[in-house]
C-alpha cells in the first residue's frame, strides 16, 4: 500500500487556490498597514444639500479586499474539510483523511453554531457572543477539542489506534505511512501523522490528549471558582480581621512562583506524605458549602422548599465528594466500591488538587475586589434595606453582577491550567510517562526535533490552538460583557 500525501487527488484543484488566495490574503493586507500610515482611514464628503458622507477612499478599497479575501481563503479551507468527508477514504490525502475522522466533530460544531445564531437573542450574555468575530472563533476552537475530547472519550471515536499501542516498524516515521498487513485504505491503515520513537500514532495520541485536558483543566478551575467565591465574597463584603487573615493567607501563597509551586506539589515525595490528599479533602468540599449556602439563603423563607431541596442537592454533591477523596491506599479509603463514582489515578488526582489549590488565591482576590466594589451600589442598599440576609445579598445581588469578569477569567484560567498541564507533562511530572496528554507527548518528541518534528509539532499546535481559542473566546466574552 503506498503512503498518503498531504492532499491526494483533491489538491490538483484545492492547492492552486488556496496558493491564491492567500498570497491575495497576504498582499491585501500588507497594502491595508501600508497605506494606513500615508491616507486617513475614513474621509467627509459634502453634498449638495449639504449632508456628510464618509468616503473610505483607497485605504477603504484595501480593507475591503482584506476581508473578502479573508472570506475566500476561510471558503478554500472549508473546501478542503468537505472534500475529505464526501471523498473515499486516501482520495484527498492526509488532511482528508483525518477531516473524515473529525466528522461528528463537524456536524457538532454545525449544529452547535445553527442553533446559537438562531436563538442567541434568548441566550444572553451566550448569544451576544454571536454577534462577535473574535468571539465566535475562539468558541469555534475551544469547541472543537472539547466536541473531540467527549467523542474519544465517551465514545471511543476519532482515534485511529490505541494511543500506546507500538507497531513494528513504524517508530519516527513520516505522516501518511501506511500500518504494516494492511491492505484495504480504510480507517487505520495509515499512520495519519507519522509515528514517534516508540512506534506509536501520533494523531491518535494527539486526539487521546485532548481527552485528558478536558477532563481536567475546566473541571479544576471550576473547583478553584467555588473556593475563591466561597471566601471571596464574604471577605469583600464584610472586611475586618476575616478579611485580612485570608488576605494574608492568599499573599502568601501568590508569593511562591506558580511553577515552583506546581513542581512542588507534584513531586513523587509530596505525594508519599499524604498531603495532597488532605488538601483535596479540604478543596473539594468547598463546593458542598457553597451550594449548602446558595440554596439556604435563597429558599430560607420557605422551609417546605428548602429542606428537600438542601437533603437532594447535598446528598448529590456529598456523594460526589466522597467519591473524589476516597482512594485506595490512603486514610480516606473508606467507600465501598459499589457507591465509589470515581476511579481516579493518583496523578491526575494530584494535578487536580494543584491546579485548585494554585488557582484559588488569584480567583478570591479577584471576588473579594468586585465584592468590594459592588457592595456599595444602590440595589445592595435596597436589598439591606427589605431585611436580606448578607448571604442572600453576596449569592444573589453582588456574584449575578459580578458575572461578567468572572467569565471572562474563567476562559482564561483554563487556558493557563492547559499550560501548565503541558509543562507538567514536559518534564514528566504528575501523569505518567506513557500519558498521551500533550506536555508529554511534546516532551517525548522534542529529542528527535531537528530530523523528526511531527511527534512533537503536532501536540504542540493542539496546545496552541486551545490556549488561543480560550483567549479569544475570553476577548469576545470581554466585549460583549461591557456593552451590557
Amino acid at each position: 500500500m503506498d503512503p498518503l500525501s498531504w492532499t491526494g487527488a483533491a489538491g490538483a484543484i484545492l492547492n492552486p487556490l488556496l496558493a491564491a488566495t492567500t498570497l491575495a490574503f497576504v498582499v491585501s493586507i500588507v497594502s491595508m498597514t501600508v497605506l494606513s500610515f500615508f491616507t486617513p482611514a475614513h474621509t467627509l464628503q459634502s453634498n449638495p444639500d449639504g449632508s456628510l458622507v464618509q468616503q473610505g477612499g483607497i485605504y477603504g478599497l484595501s480593507e475591503i479586499a482584506s476581508k473578502y479575501t479573508l472570506f475566500a481563503l476561510l471558503a478554500v479551507l472549508v473546501a478542503y474539510i468537505v472534500a475529505g468527508v464526501v471523498m473515499p477514504y486516501g482520495n484527498a490525502g492526509i488532511l482528508g483523511a483525518i477531516s473524515k475522522q473529525f466528522t461528528p466533530v463537524w456536524i457538532a460544531l454545525v449544529i452547535t453554531f445553527a442553533l446559537s445564531i438562531t436563538f442567541k437573542r434568548r441566550l444572553g450574555i451566550y448569544g451576544k457572543l454571536f454577534d462577535n468575530i473574535v468571539g465566535m472563533v475562539g468558541f469555534g476552537l475551544v469547541m472543537f477539542w472539547v466536541f473531540t475530547a467527549v467523542f474519544v472519550g465517551v465514545f471511543d471515536m476519532i482515534a485511529t489506534h490505541d494511543p500506546l499501542s507500538q507497531l513494528s516498524g513504524l517508530k519516527n516515521k513520516v505522516p501518511g505511512v501506511p500500518v504494516p498487513g494492511a491492505e484495504d485504505m480504510a480507517p487505520g491503515s495509515h499512520y495519519l501523522l507519522g509515528g514517534d520513537n516508540l512506534a506509536r500514532d501520533v494523531f491518535s495520541r494527539m486526539i487521546h490528549g485532548s481527552w485528558i485536558v478536558i477532563q481536567i483543566a475546566p473541571l479544576a478551575t471550576m473547583f478553584a471558582f467555588m473556593v475563591g467565591i466561597t471566601l471571596g465574597l464574604p471577605a469583600g463584603y464584610f472586611g475586618g480581621r476575616f478579611d485580612t487573615a485570608l488576605s494574608f493567607l492568599a499573599n502568601l501563597i501568590l508569593a511562591f512562583p506558580v511553577i515552583l509551586l506546581f513542581y512542588l506539589l507534584v513531586t513523587p515525595e509530596m505525594v508519599e506524605t499524604g498531603i495532597p490528599t488532605y488538601m483535596a479533602a479540604v478543596l473539594f468540599i468547598f463546593p458542598l458549602v457553597f451550594f449548602a449556602v446558595l440554596l439556604n439563603s435563597r429558599y430560607h423563607t420557605q422551609p417546605s422548599i428548602r429542606t428537600p431541596l438542601l437533603v437532594v442537592v447535598l446528598g448529590a454533591v456529598g456523594w460526589i465528594y466522597l467519591s473524589l477523596i476516597s482512594q485506595p491506599g490512603t486514610v480516606f479509603n473508606f467507600m465501598p466500591g459499589a457507591l465509589d463514582l470515581f476511579d481516579i489515578p493518583g496523578g491526575i488526582l494530584v494535578v487536580f488538587v494543584s491546579v485548585v489549590f494554585v488557582n484559588s488565591p488569584t480567583i478570591y482576590r479577584i471576588v473579594r475586589g468586585l465584592a468590594m466594589d459592588i457592595k456599595t451600589r444602590d440595589y445592595v442598599a435596597a436589598a439591606q434595606t427589605r431585611g436580606e440576609g448578607s448571604w442572600y445579598i453576596m449569592l444573589w445581588e453582588i456574584l449575578p453582577n459580578a458575572r461578567g469578569p468572572l467569565i471572562v477569567d474563567f476562559c482564561l484560567r483554563i487556558g493557563y491550567a492547559t499550560i501548565l498541564l503541558g509543562t507538567l507533562g514536559f518534564f514528566g511530572l504528575g501523569l505518567p510517562p506513557e500519558s498521551p496528554d500533550w506536555g508529554s507527548t511534546i516532551n517525548a518528541g522534542r529529542g528527535l526535533l531537528s530530523i523528526y518534528p511531527h511527534p512533537a509539532l503536532v501536540p504542540a499546535i493542539a496546545l496552541l490552538s486551545m490556549v488561543l481559542g480560550l483567549n479569544l473566546l475570553a476577548d469576545g466574552l470581554r466585549e460583549e460583557s461591557l456593552k451590557d
